[in-house]
């Protein structure tokens, strides 16, 4: 049975936005929209963990939680789904520290 799914992607390649495009509405750039079957869903997610590259994705679909949804991420995300007794919640990461060069005196 066909259900919705929401994808956000950020920085990925065009071919993976063109793929997605296929099966989906862009409806803003980067949120893509559909309703799919379970096979297709898992296949469009597969591309996408395959060509993130560089960049991030986030998918969302329903399923049988008690919040009634799923979450799905790849790429490097400083938002972190993590299973809280049953509960998707999101744990922040901090920031990378870029270590900065003092010139000599």
């Amino acid at each position: 049975m066909p259900s919705m799914l929401v994808i956000a992607t950020t920085a990925v390649p065009d071919h993976l936005r063109g793929a997605l495009s296929r099966w989906t509405s862009e409806v803003v750039p980067g949120i893509f929209v559909g309703t799919v079957s379970a096979r297709v869903r898992d296949q469009l997610w597969q591309a996408v963990t395959e060509t993130v590259g560089n960049g991030a994705a986030v998918l969302v679909h329903p399923a049988p939680t008690e919040q009634g949804y799923a979450i799905r991420t790849a790429g490097t995300r400083r938002r972190v789904p993590i299973d809280f007794d049953g509960l998707t919640l999101i744990r922040m990461t901090a920031t990378p520290q870029v270590k900065s060069e003092q010139s000599p005196p």
